[in-house]
């Protein structure tokens, strides 16, 4: 009789509007970038508090290692959802022009690359020309090494040798002096050159995003499938995040705690600092306060293509059309999340 009466009142919701049937517990496994880290509070908040729940979702999100394996997991159906940087979704889409289920961006997170150039001042680095017959570090599919071209062009940066490394050591070796400088996400490298002993004063940033490179960052991925099969169920996703989104850049500090529970071991301090200066620098950014929170501007997202065709010398060019799909965003209400500078 009970599970009868819960059914009645689930039908007399859906008959008025406040919970399409359609969604009643549909199951989205999401794939995040990286492991859970302070940014992680965005998808992990709204899951903890019942934002998903309540939009008809049964979300569960996992720990990631890189955006080329969260594209890849995404395009195998692994994953329904992911959370992965626009340049290697750019990328699978253009080296993989016949696969059946290449994902589609729906949302941007991070209006701008997080990647930068790091150095310390002793290196005597501290502009672009600076780099040229330079040793870099960083891992083969580092985004800012990837998109290093990109940079390079914009600056007129002479040669730089390369030198790979696994992601723990990236940081060691520049601390050690093994490389001169090194490529990475500003909010993850930064802190781990501080965890290193490197004082944050004694650390060169060059954001991409400050010299001439106006790459977008990570999105919000979705499959065909679903796009196809519950669009409804993606809209809801991305509302329930915008929910969460506000919170957590009202309070970040409150946040780490959802990133603490799935992850007892992580630094609350430090995570709390991490996710800050992703706010700071990606998410509430000039460039997204003028274009708005979840969107891109047409023109950026095509010369973003074009860049990375030549970038990444992909075997057929990118089609800007075919990795964006705009229209599951929330309204712009519910998308006025970002704070005033």
């Amino acid at each position: 009789m009970k599970k009868r009466s819960l059914l009645k009142a689930a039908l007399a919701l859906a008959a008025a509007g406040s919970m399409p049937l359609a969604l009643a517990a549909t199951p989205i496994k999401f794939q995040l970038d990286w492991r859970f880290e302070g940014p992680a509070a965005f998808f992990l908040l709204p899951t903890a508090k019942g934002y998903f729940k309540a939009a008809g979702l049964d979300v569960t999100v996992d720990a990631g290692s890189g955006s080329g394996g969260a594209v890849q997991r995404v395009a195998s159906g692994t994953y329904d959802m992911g959370f992965a940087d626009l340049a290697a979704l750019m990328e699978f889409h253009a080296n993989n022009p016949d696969a059946p289920n290449k994902p589609v961006a729906v949302m941007m997170v991070y209006n701008n690359t997080p990647a930068s150039v790091m150095a310390l001042k002793k290196s005597g680095i501290a502009q672009p020309a600076d780099l040229a017959g330079k040793k870099l570090g960083a891992p083969v599919f580092d985004a800012g090494r990837r998109a290093f071209p990109i940079f390079a062009k914009a600056n007129k940066v002479g040669n730089v040798q390369w030198t790979a490394m696994d992601p723990p050591l990236r940081e060691t070796m520049l601390v050690r002096g093994d490389v001169d400088a090194i490529t990475g996400f500003t909010f993850t490298s930064l802190l781990n050159l501080e965890a290193r002993g490197a004082k944050a004063s004694d650390v060169v940033v060059l954001p991409y995003a400050d010299f001439g490179v106006k790459l977008y960052g990570n999105v919000i991925i979705a499959t065909p499938k679903l796009i196809k099969e519950n669009p409804a169920a993606v809209k809801a996703f991305l509302q329930a995040f915008a929910k969460g989104a506000k919170e957590v850049i009202a309070n970040p500090g409150a946040a780490i705690a959802y990133v603490k529970e799935r992850d007892g071991i992580v630094n609350t301090q430090l995570e709390t600092r991490r996710l800050q200066l992703a706010i700071d620098t990606v998410i509430n950014s000039p460039d997204a306060r003028a274009e708005g929170f979840g969107q891109v501007v047409p023109a950026r997202l095509s010369l973003m293509a074009s860049q990375v065709s030549d970038a990444f010398a992909t075997k057929s060019r990118v089609n800007a059309d075919a990795v964006w799909n705009g229209s599951f965003l929330p309204s712009a209400a519910e998308l006025a999340i970002l704070p005033k500078k």
